[in-house]
């Protein structure tokens, strides 16, 4: 049985995603911007799903947001499939995009398309999103050929972040700016339905998103974007570390953790948690008993 649950007319489908940006091009005083979020499990999977939220990315910062590692390389195709299936039983409209983590698809485009089959067949995942952008167009034609619909990933590559020096913003230079437009152009060739832009200039991403036909979805890329995507620990405020600009927070979820396991401590240690409201009785008989008993 699968474990794609049915579609029906809120779902939200590649094609739908596709349409946005045709539909935005033809009618430009519509709300078509694409909301994307990350997340990694049940409980916040679907209360975004339930918010409206567009687009789930079950991102490889899990590594960074979740486990606790100084990067996204260390993240595995399993752990990514276990979260893939925890975000699979939390959704229901937003469309599912599992993220491919590094070396799942660096060797051969034959590996990519068994490992982009795992994540459709064994955690519900309705596309995959891979990072690069000219060196990737034979790996990406394969998958879609496969019919698995690809998100591609251009500008900071956070799976280069070796061969970059660190996580920087990309094309700043005319250069640098020319090689995002070509990584950009060739993901779209290739056949993917849509892409992230990241950490890149504004002026940059607004001349990409005008040029493609597919949509954009920027992080770090400006307003001019198809659409946005965050992490949703940086969007809550429970990250940790540097924050980049781009990074709002759109509430303090970390601070407010805090304050109630500091004064959960406090009860505990006072004897003020549980009370006797929150604590489990015997029955008036019962009590009774006890008491002839004795």
């Amino acid at each position: 049985m699968s474990v794609v649950p049915s579609a029906n007319n809120n779902k939200i489908t590649v094609p739908g995603i596709l349409q946005r940006k045709s539909a935005a091009a033809s009618t430009p005083s519509l709300p078509n911007k694409i909301t994307c979020l990350t997340a990694y499990d049940y409980p916040t999977a679907r209360l975004l799903d339930e918010a409206g939220v567009d687009v789930l990315l079950v991102g490889d910062s899990v590594g960074m947001a979740v486990l606790g590692y100084e990067s996204t390389l260390p993240v595995t195709l399993e752990e990514m499939l276990h979260h893939t299936r925890a975000v699979r039983r939390g959704t229901r409209r937003a469309l599912l995009v599992a993220d491919m983590p590094y070396g799942s698809y660096h060797t051969d485009s034959s590996e990519a398309v068994r490992n982009a089959v795992r994540f459709v067949k064994e955690a519900g995942a309705e596309a995959i999103k891979v990072e690069g952008g000219e060196r990737r167009m034979e790996t990406i034609a394969r998958l879609v050929d496969a019919e698995i619909p690809v998100m591609g990933h251009v500008g900071l590559t956070p799976q280069s972040v070796n061969a970059f020096g660190g996580f920087r913003v990309q094309g700043k230079t005319e250069e640098g700016g020319e090689q995002i437009l070509r990584d950009a152009r060739a993901v779209e060739a290739a056949g993917a339905f849509s892409i992230v832009l990241e950490s890149i200039p504004r002026e940059l991403a607004a001349r990409i998103t005008a040029e493609l036909k597919i949509p954009t979805i920027g992080i770090g890329a400006g307003p001019d974007c198809d659409g946005q995507v965050l992490v949703i620990h940086d969007l809550l405020g429970m990250s940790f570390g540097h924050q980049p600009k781009f990074a709002r927070h759109f509430a303090e979820v970390g601070e407010m953790i805090s304050r109630a396991a500091a004064e959960y401590c406090r009860d505990v240690q006072q004897g003020n948690f549980p009370s006797d409201g929150e604590s489990y009785h015997l029955s008036a008989e019962q009590r009774g008993a006890k008491l002839l008993v004795k």
